[in-house]
């Protein structure tokens, strides 16, 4: 299997709720995805529906570095921080992928935030 049609098979796995089929898939892929934002995006998002959490960071944090301007890797990665306790850094990232995206959903996800967070979240 190449790297494109992996992906692809990934995200299909993703997309029909098989976040540990897809880790079998992209772990096949080995070091081809080491440095693909959308490799390491789609790692990062099956480690999240897998609720390992550390793993989840670590990939959607490679995947921002190399693809700073990509809102859904922001986006997971500001949940992922979210759901690690860690909700000011989450804070950051979901602003900047609602400020990118312009995505309404995105915004939601900031403004329910920055009301759990009150006064300290400004």
């Amino acid at each position: 299997m190449g790297e494109a049609e992996g992906l692809r098979a990934a995200q299909a796995r993703l997309e029909d709720g098989d976040p540990l089929g897809a880790l079998e898939v992209l772990r096949r892929l080995g070091d081809a995805l080491r440095f693909r934002a959308a490799g390491q995006l789609l790692l990062g998002r099956a480690y999240y529906h897998c609720a390992q959490l550390e793993r989840a960071q670590e990939a959607l944090e490679l995947s921002v570095a190399l693809d700073p301007r990509n809102p859904e890797a922001r986006f997971v990665l500001g949940r992922t921080l979210e759901r690690r306790g860690r909700p000011r850094e989450a804070l950051k990232q979901l602003r900047i992928a609602a400020a990118v995206s312009g995505r309404a959903d995105y915004q939601r996800h900031v403004d329910a935030l920055v009301a759990t967070l009150g006064s300290a979240a400004a």
